[in-house]
């Protein structure tokens, strides 16, 4: 059972930021040279290609409706445990 909904956005923007820290961490390492403006356009893209996915993905899961056994949010007036 999962304990929260899956975000790709979320992932995709975790990876891009990962591998960004994994090209510093190599030219820490002595590896390869990495100049400073590489990093910009890598993140930046990654942020933009998560933005994307998602957006693609809000816009999916609010076209198919609401779940069977999610219910209304905490504290909302449809909330029997509010009262």
């Amino acid at each position: 059972m999962l304990r929260h909904e899956f975000q790709p956005g979320r992932l995709i923007a975790g990876l891009f930021l990962a591998l960004a820290g994994l090209v510093y961490a190599g030219d820490a390492g002595g590896l390869w040279d990495t100049r400073w403006f590489v990093i910009i356009p890598m993140v930046m893209g990654g942020l933009g290609i998560a933005g994307a996915t998602a957006t693609v993905a809000h816009s999916r899961r609010a076209a198919r409706g609401p779940r069977a056994g999610r219910g209304s949010p905490a504290g909302s007036p449809d909330d029997p445990g509010a009262r």
